[in-house]
């Protein structure tokens, strides 16, 4: 990443914590921005969280090892990643129409992961999201094993978790990243 990329990034980053303070109840941004300057690799990652319409922020820190949580804190699922089916297998097996690419390989190339359906549920006390849209969520093995997959969204003041088989893609449904720095 090209310096002026990084600082407008960062920068990026630091209005978006600052307007959301609420998001992040006492972590200051300069422990943030420490971290944030140590590693390219996850600098790089948000920068794929941003550029396709995540709009990453911090929303928490994790007490055993100190790293800062960001998540996508756009209020609908990233526009630049829906349309996707859920992993590539699915992907694979799809005969016709097939999406453009798949929520777990999209997430892997970005270097970051799906939320899970409990950090889906956390994200959602921190504000409304995906009133309108949804997002696949990490799904269990013993349900992907059977073809199927999670995603979830808010409606009527609720959030709800669903299912679809894996094969299946819409262009409201994206899915929402998590990076731990």
């Amino acid at each position: 990443m090209k310096a002026q990329e990084r600082d407008t990034l960062l920068e990026q980053l630091q209005r978006r914590f600052e307007q959301h303070a609420r998001r992040h109840p006492g972590i200051a941004w300069a422990d943030v921005l420490a971290r944030l300057k140590a590693s390219a690799t996850a600098l790089e990652a948000l920068a794929r969280m941003e550029s396709t319409g995540g709009e990453p922020d911090v929303i928490g820190q994790a007490s055993d090892t100190g790293q800062f949580i960001f998540c996508d804190c756009a209020a609908e699922s990233p526009t630049g990643r829906r349309s996707l089916c859920y992993d590539d297998a699915a992907l694979k097996a799809r005969k016709e129409n097939k999406p453009q690419g798949s929520a777990v390989q999209m997430a892997a190339d970005m270097g970051v992961e799906l939320l899970s359906e409990e950090q889906y549920r956390a994200l959602q006390e921190l504000g409304e999201f995906d009133v309108k849209t949804s997002s696949w969520v990490a799904t269990p093995k013993s349900i992907r094993s059977l073809g199927g997959a999670l995603f979830c969204d808010r409606r009527y003041g609720q959030v709800f978790t669903y299912h679809n088989g894996v094969q299946s893609y819409y262009a409201a449904r994206g899915f929402r990243a998590l990076l731990r720095v």
